[in-house]
């Protein structure tokens, strides 16, 4: 599938963001794990105390959009959408990125996700252009997506079959 609606190299105009994280599993459950819509459900919340509301709905292919809408309650929701630009499973995703804050912010973002076999691991990294602050670029790296990675090593580590990986 892969597939490509333009050039994925270009960048909105802005700050970027470059994190990764070695994760526990081959880079097709981690590709599954970040794109698939159940498995996002479950691990958005899976470090969490209370969970909180969850809606992701996806279509997979070049054009399509993910929205998904998240929170702990009704009125503090964060509304993402984001538009596939290129999908090459399991290697490579660009996205457009619309966020929107319960205060009513929105912020357009272009992401490109790669997914690199390291060993018995993959090498996930995220590069995020476009954020209009340092600050706003800064807590995405120290909280969102520190975060994300978390709850997706946690998925991870939980899906694999007892004494997998040992």
């Amino acid at each position: 599938m892969n597939e490509s609606a333009q050039r994925p190299e270009e960048v909105l105009p802005g700050l970027e963001m470059r994190v990764e994280r070695l994760l526990p599993a081959t880079p097709e459950e981690v590709f599954d794990a970040y794109t698939d819509p159940e498995k996002q459900r479950i691990w958005f919340t899976i470090l969490d105390e209370r969970p909180g509301i969850v809606e992701i709905t996806t279509d997979l292919r070049v054009g399509g959009q993910q929205v998904a809408v998240w929170g702990p309650d009704e009125q503090s929701l964060i509304r993402e959408v984001q538009t596939f630009l290129e999908i090459d499973p399991p290697h490579r995703l660009v996205t457009e990125s619309t966020g929107t804050s319960p205060d009513g912010m929105t912020m357009t973002t272009r992401i490109v996700v790669t997914f690199e076999t390291r060993g018995e691991a993959t090498l996930m990294r995220v590069v995020q252009t476009g954020f209009p602050t340092p600050e706003l670029r800064d807590f995405f790296v120290h909280e969102v997506m520190r975060g994300a990675f978390d709850r997706i090593e946690a998925f991870l580590l939980r899906s694999r079959p007892s004494g997998a990986g040992s």
